[in-house]
């Protein structure tokens, strides 16, 4: 479907080949003055430019031709030959009935759809998730709701860190803790236990414990190498270990992923690629793709046009062992044999990017990937009042379980303020809390550019008023309720017809839906559908303090109007549901 600018972008440039200047100089934007007209285009002055004509008397020429050819649109020449262009009620009413008509309101589906991978860059096994996991959870979320809504093939993996030292410290310490575990005798042939002999809480203990004691002491730390290194070789009691220790973190894991509405097709790790990479190495050995370094054997990734120096990827370290580059390579090559994506997504913090950047090229050396087909999603940080990243008042890691709980409590509260909710059973009354609460956490985070650093205010994001996530799902609820009211007086929609100023701003907004998706597609960035929504809902807002709905007298303007609230309705839904956001029937 064609938007409003595409439309008149079409017609501007017929007339600019009409009056003989470049069809290329007619394209049509939305005014930075508002106040004058809603589209301009500026082309006249650089024809003019080009050709050292008068930039007036061209936009002139212009401007009678297009008015010749379209008389639904009102043409003004304004400053040195800006075309200011005015679209007339017909021409507004006419775009709101093929919105109004679409499932869609406008969005267009991918002309070349894509198999897309996305990592979320996953919390590591046996660690519980905190605020620092936030932002690749909810910016993966939506841009796989996104991809999936432009008709591309979207494969979402979580991947799990569960393949390092960690793993070594963690089976040392439950050691020390149940020497007489099965896994730890060498002889033992099985069967291993099914029941896991940890939980989450007690691998949430066993691994800093380990890690503040390799730290003060080398030989401890020693042994947990020791661990890791026969862990990769297999050995099976510690393999059978790692095994109970990713499915009681995935168990827990999936709690809070829940919780959010964030969810995965794959949940793998590290270790699901640990029997690609010895032959993977010994290929890239006898393709001299890698070279032997101080005892390590690297790839080297650096260009002569490069700004900053890039050291060599890490392949094998001069211990011998596989580094975390490796699994990713290896990772790389699993998802070409088994999916074979166009683009692989990797939704990971800022502070990876050089890391990525080794990956990448190593990836593109080695012939595993294409040059475009490997993209690092990079975001900034979750940070405090203080600017820094947000941690517990003792200074602690803050955990998502207890944000998203402190969020719930923050709902629950607000709703209870406003006497929103009071009519829901206790049920329902936790379900809207729910989605008050996540839609508060999504929107404070989605709503900045991503590789931005933000300030979380909890008090503020849960505020029903202002650029929240809680104001867009209120507003979404309050049409919805006008819908039904109308529907219970036997009041129907009807044909789009424009007749107050609000009305025609309502379906520009509307309009600019399909462009808003463009661009955050494009540009991987979930910040334009917030903006998009907040613009939507405040323009419906004033649609409907200037312009009455049931109370309306005149029964097709009425009926029209009820059209441009339903359409809203369903853009509105559609939008905050690529932002993850859940909207309740009732408050």
């Amino acid at each position: 479907m064609t938007s409003l600018v595409e439309e008149l972008t079409g017609a501007v440039s017929a007339a600019f080949a009409a009056a003989g200047l470049p069809r290329e100089l007619g394209g049509v934007i939305e005014s930075d003055r508002p106040d004058l007209a809603p589209y301009q285009c500026n082309g006249a002055l650089a024809a003019a430019k080009a050709a050292k004509a008068n930039p007036r008397a061209l936009a002139g020429a212009v401007a009678d031709h297009l008015k010749a050819a379209r008389p639904d649109l009102g043409v003004e020449i304004a400053g040195p030959g800006f075309l200011n262009l005015i679209p007339l009620p017909s021409m507004y009413a006419q775009r709101a009935d093929a919105l109004a008509a679409d499932p869609r309101t406008g969005a267009r589906l991918a002309s070349d759809p894509l198999r897309v991978m996305i990592d979320f860059g996953g919390p590591n096994v046996a660690k519980p998730m905190h605020v620092g996991h936030l932002r690749s959870s909810v910016i993966g979320d939506s841009l796989q709701r996104l991809f999936r809504f432009l008709g591309h093939d979207v494969t979402s993996d979580i991947h799990l860190g569960d393949w390092g030292l960690q793993m070594g410290q963690l089976i040392t310490e439950l050691q020390d803790e149940q020497p007489g575990l099965p896994y730890f005798d060498a002889g033992f042939t099985g069967p291993y236990p099914d029941e896991a002999p940890v939980s989450i809480d007690d691998l949430a203990r066993l691994y800093p414990q380990a890690s503040a004691k390799g730290k003060a002491d080398p030989e401890r730390q020693e042994r947990s190498r020791k661990a890791t290194a026969e862990l990769q070789a297999g050995r099976p009691g510690y393999r059978a270990l790692l095994r109970h220790f990713i499915l009681v973190s995935i168990a827990a894991l999936k709690v809070d992923f829940d919780d959010l509405g964030v969810h995965f097709d794959l949940w793998k790790g590290e270790s699901d690629v640990n029997d690609l990479i010895a032959d993977m190495v010994a290929d890239l050995r006898k393709r001299a793709i890698t070279e032997e370094s101080a005892g390590a054997l690297v790839i080297r990734v650096a260009r002569e046009d490069d700004k900053k120096e890039l050291a060599p990827l890490i392949l094998v370290s001069s211990q011998g062992s596989a580094l975390y580059a490796t699994t990713d390579l290896a990772t790389i090559l699993e998802r070409r044999r088994e999916l074979d994506p166009d683009l692989i997504l990797y939704v990971v913090d800022l502070g990876q990017s050089d890391h990525f950047e080794q990956v990448f090229r190593a990836a593109i050396k080695a012939g595993l990937a294409e040059d475009g087909g490997l993209e690092h999603v990079k975001f900034g940080t979750v940070n405090g009042p203080d600017g820094k990243r947000l941690r517990t008042r003792d200074g602690g890691t803050f955990r998502l379980a207890d944000l998203i709980e402190q969020a719930r409590e923050r709902a629950r509260a607000r709703l209870t303020e406003a006497g929103l909710g009071a009519e829901l059973s206790p049920e329902a009354f936790e379900d809207v809390a729910r989605k008050v609460a996540n839609a508060a956490i999504k929107f404070s985070d989605l709503q900045n550019v991503r590789t931005t650093n933000y300030v979380f205010d909890l008090d503020r994001f849960v505020c029903f008023e202002g650029k929240t996530g809680p104001y867009l799902l209120y507003q979404a609820v309050r049409i919805g309720s006008l819908l039904r009211k109308a529907e219970g007086e036997g009041l129907k929609d009807g044909p789009v017809q424009i007749s107050h100023d609000a009305e025609a701003a309502l379906v520009r907004r509307l309009d600019g839906f399909e462009a808003a998706v463009q661009r955050a597609e494009s540009g991987r960035a979930p910040h334009i559908l917030c903006e998009h929504a907040f613009n939507l809902a405040q323009a419906f807002s004033a649609f409907y303090t200037q312009c009455p709905i049931l109370p309306e007298k005149d029964e097709p303007i009425r009926a029209a109007r009820l059209t441009l609230a339903r359409t809203t309705l369903t853009q509105l839904r559609t939008v905050l549901g690529l932002i993850g956001l859940d909207v309740p029937e009732r408050m």
